[in-house]
């Protein structure tokens, strides 16, 4: 894939593209999956410094719809994984990489500037890559993840309701 108009590529690697994946010598489903988290991700510049924005992060401002939309995008990538045979460890993993890009986009300008720094798309396809190159390596730590991403989740999950549950108790009582 050649290097996007106007983009610096170091030295070490030229003939690459945008997220340093070679898709001369790789699987051209991957090559599908860099594309699209570059334009996810990073196919915009801010003028004057080298912080790098997408699609994702604009449709972000359009509230509800432009994360839904994003995450939709976003699951083309998981149906690559699903068709190279990636463990379920690492499709999980991109579904978990997707959803707190999602929830956490919902929030007002928070979840807008989220998007600027988490890049789900841009993760998720590195995670294919290093998949590829270390499977069971990978693997593991991608397992690991999921323990800590879902223990986190319900821990976040029952301090709302707890929460909640107060704020309830203290209106109505």
């Amino acid at each position: 894939m050649p290097a996007i108009e106007g983009e610096h590529i170091p030295a070490g690697r030229r003939g690459k593209g945008p997220d340093g994946f070679d898709a001369s010598a790789g699987d051209p489903r991957l090559a599908h999956v860099a594309l699209l988290a570059h334009l996810l991700d990073r196919a915009f510049t801010i003028p004057g410094t080298r912080v790098r924005f997408g699609l994702d992060a604009l449709m972000g401002l359009v509230p509800g719809l432009g994360d839904f939309v994003g995450s939709l995008l976003g699951t083309y990538a998981l149906f690559i994984a699903r068709d190279l045979g990636a463990p379920a460890s690492i499709q999980a993993r991109m579904v978990m990489n997707l959803a707190i890009d999602g929830i956490v986009g919902l929030v007002p300008f928070a979840g807008d500037l989220f998007d600027f720094a988490f890049k789900a798309h841009s993760r998720n396809h590195a995670l294919l890559v290093k998949w590829l190159e270390s499977p069971h390596r990978t693997q593991r730590s991608s397992a690991l993840w999921l323990v800590v991403g879902i223990a986190t989740m319900l821990a976040i999950a029952g301090a709302a309701g707890w929460v909640m549950a107060r704020v309830a108790r203290w209106l109505f009582a």
